[in-house]
């Protein structure tokens, strides 16, 4: 008898010592994977920051966008903190000369097409001309300053009736390009407003209440000349609601830190 209870107590000792060492395996097995997904984890992690870092090492964000809300509201418009290229010295400061050399269609003094106000989420007309330069616009304007996505038309037409100059490029300009004409706009950025806009034809275009400068091509220099000259032709005329109304503090394109 004794012999028997001796022998079912070693058969229930090895019963358990295979059943915890089942389960010590089945443990580690856990424990690995739970290491391996742990470290795909960490390595996605990883990636992502060095992605991150790489991805903002590629862009310039070290400027300003001068946005000043109380010009307008920017309506969640993203700002452009890209610093801006060097700007050259004015050569050619005579408009209608500058206009030609660049292959810039000049259009001065305009026809009004209004001054009606619209909600600031309502669709506006269609306006006479491309990029609009009057006409039917949002009650409250678009604050001056530079921004990374196009702004509703209406709400920049009510700030070219303050008088303001909106400087507008196209998408596929390049990296290069774009940040030049940033360095212009940080020369004369007070009641000056600076974005993309994929709806109109030309390359690069300025346009103040009732005037436009459309240029087909961007050819770096002469371009800023062109933008320039325009600018001091036509920046703070009456607009309706004169410049002065929200008088900028800031270089203007009449006295901007680069002649």
């Amino acid at each position: 008898m004794a012999n028997r209870r001796e022998e079912e107590r070693e058969a229930l000792r090895q019963a358990r010592q295979e059943r915890e060492k089942k389960q010590a395996s089945s443990e580690r097995r856990r424990l690995m994977a739970g290491y391996g997904v742990a470290g795909v984890i960490g390595l996605v992690v990883l990636i992502g920051i060095v992605f991150a870092i790489a991805s903002s090492a590629g862009k310039n964000e070290g400027g300003q966008a001068h946005i000043d809300v109380g010009t307008g509201e920017t309506f969640g418009d993203q700002p452009d903190k890209r610093s801006g290229g060097e700007v050259p010295v004015a050569k050619v400061t005579d408009v209608k000369k500058a206009a030609k050399m660049a292959d810039c269609d000049l259009q001065l003094k305009l026809k009004d097409e209004g001054h009606e106000h619209i909600p600031a989420t309502a669709t506006g007309p269609n306006y006479g001309t491309n990029p609009p330069t009057s006409g039917t616009h949002s009650e409250i304007a678009q604050a001056d300053g530079a921004y990374s996505e196009t702004p509703k038309e209406t709400r920049v037409v009510h700030s070219l009736e303050h008088g303001r100059l909106a400087i507008q490029y196209s998408p596929d300009l390049s990296e290069g390009d774009q940040e030049e004409l940033v360095g212009l706009y940080e020369t004369m950025w007070g009641g000056t407003l600076l974005f993309p806009n994929e709806n109109m034809t030309y390359a690069v275009a300025a346009a103040t209440w009732t005037n436009v400068l459309g240029c087909n091509e961007y050819k770096g220099a002469i371009t800023l000349d062109a933008i320039r000259a325009f600018a001091k032709e036509t920046w703070g005329k009456y607009g309706g609601e004169p410049v002065n109304t929200f008088k900028p503090t800031a270089p203007t394109p009449l006295e901007p830190t680069v002649n």
